[in-house]
């Protein structure tokens, strides 16, 4: 198995940095973060804007967003189509397209693995009007951008690294952007599933389980990437630091301030620990990767969100209730 599964955008990187911070309200220089959103649909926007922060949060400058909607997995339709709009309203902020930009979205992932199929997935939700502004421009509607779309599978599969798949096409159709949808491996069992996350940095496919593959980034393309990614896997180490992490939580609400056992808990390093329970686990599970049950009813489910919020992002005055006239 190939999968083409990478770690979390940013939102958990940032995080991690804050608990080492003495005054937990200061974001790290270079750093700038907006929490926006709902109840339902929490937003958090992070911006990389030096060197300084860069080093600090571990990721290149640029613009990460994350969407949290824990019941994204529920079959509520109101609230499937708020996700769609926020994610478009999102997806706005960041593209930078003219009248007549062309769009290459790919989607990344092996498509005959579940919780890795989501960028697949999505794809068939999109709407691709590349060939119909070229051959019946008359039958389309005004603020409709030319939209292509790739699924280039993944390496164990074709024999070709994707970044050379896509290097390929953009070599020849020339896009002005790309949009690479992915599924994430998250560093808490909480996130999975539950959130949709953006960057306008690229992508690394298979980093998040240790599969160095090609960047697919502005440097490797030459033209910008977009990354469009859901968390659907966790790894054993992950769901055992969790499960301490919950244990010393409580211990410390019973634990008596100013004992010894309470300032123990409290000074506990939780990077080391995860450290330290991913080399204890090695010898027994290896690098084992678990995802929910539910997962085919999510993929479909979380797929179609992300389809739409393209759908609305990528063409001027478009609804849902267009979309279904462009999707054979």
């Amino acid at each position: 198995m190939n999968k083409s599964v990478r770690t979390d955008l940013v939102l958990e990187a940032h995080e991690l940095l804050k608990e080492k911070e003495l005054n937990e309200h200061r974001d790290p220089p270079g750093v700038e973060v907006i929490h926006a959103g709902t109840e339902e649909i929490k937003i958090t926007r992070v911006k990389v804007t030096s060197p300084t922060g860069e080093a600090a949060i571990g990721k290149p400058m640029g613009n990460y967003v994350t969407l949290e909607v824990p019941r994204i997995k529920e079959n509520d339709q109101s609230l499937y189509e708020d996700t769609c709009k926020a994610l478009a309203k999102e997806l706005s902020l960041i593209l930078k397209l003219n009248e007549k930009s062309t769009i290459l979205v790919v989607g990344l992932g092996n498509w005959n693995v579940t919780p890795d199929a989501l960028g697949p997935k999505a794809l068939q939700g999109l709407m691709v009007t590349r060939h119909l502004l070229e051959y019946i421009p008359d039958e389309v509607d005004d603020g409709v951008r030319p939209v292509c779309a790739v699924v280039p599978g993944v390496l164990g599969i074709t024999g070709i690294e994707t970044g050379e798949i896509i290097r390929g096409i953009v070599d020849r159709i020339k896009p002005d952007l790309i949009v690479a949808i992915d599924a994430l491996a998250s560093r808490k069992m909480e996130r999975v599933n539950t959130t949709i996350q953006i960057a306008d940095t690229g992508i690394s496919p298979g980093s998040g389980v240790g599969n160095k593959r090609m960047a697919l980034s502005r440097d490797t393309m030459g033209v910008p990437v977009i990354a469009i990614g859901v968390p659907t896997v966790v790894d054993a180490a992950t769901m055992a630091n969790d499960t301490i992490d919950l244990v010393i939580d409580s211990l410390i609400r019973e634990a008596k301030e100013e004992k010894d056992f309470f300032n123990m808990l409290k000074n506990i390093d939780r990077t080391d620990k995860y450290q330290m329970i991913q080399e204890v686990l090695q010898p027994y599970v290896g690098n084992l990767i678990v995802t929910p049950k539910e997962i085919d009813n999510v993929i479909d489910r979380v797929s179609k969100v992300i389809a739409n919020g393209l759908n609305i992002a990528l063409h001027q005055g478009i609804t849902l209730n267009d979309v279904n006239r462009y999707i054979q």
